[in-house]
Parts: C-alpha cells; sequence; structure tokens
C-alpha cells in the first residue's frame, strides 16, 4: 500500500463513522431526521473539502516560469 493511501483511508473511515455510524445509533427525538440529514451532510462536506485540500498538495499548481532573459530584465527595471 503506497504511503499516501493511508491518510485517504483513515480520513475516509472517520468521516464514514461521522456521517454513516453516527446518524444510525442517534437516540430518537422529534428532531433525528434532521440531526441526521446534518450530520451526512457535514461529513460529506468536509471529506470532500479536505480530500480537495490533500490532493492539491500532491501535486500543487506552479506560477509561470520565466525565461533568463525576462529575469535579467526585470531585474534591471525593477532595480
Amino acid at each position: 500500500m503506497a504511503a499516501s493511501a493511508i491518510p485517504i483511508i483513515l480520513m475516509t473511515l472517520f468521516w464514514g463513522l461521522v456521517g454513516i455510524v453516527l446518524p444510525i445509533v442517534l437516540p430518537k427525538g422529534p428532531n433525528k431526521s434532521l440531526t441526521q440529514c446534518v450530520l451526512i451532510i457535514t461529513a460529506v462536506s468536509c471529506w470532500l473539502f479536505w480530500l480537495c485540500c490533500y490532493m492539491h498538495q500532491m501535486n500543487p499548481l506552479v506560477g509561470p516560469t520565466l525565461h533568463n532573459t525576462t529575469v535579467v530584465a526585470l531585474r534591471k527595471l525593477w532595480g
């Protein structure tokens, strides 16, 4: 197993626990369905946000690459 898969598996298990197990084991009450919906939406949103941030760090966007002549010209013009 690749080392980069371990955080993905652990976070998926954690948010799966929050979004799947916790809504099932909630005690009965007048707002049980609302609480279940909130837990599921929270788990999906947080997991997706974390996954996007984690994957962005794996292959970050880089700035534009400048040629040597451009760098010299910028250094000369800007001081």
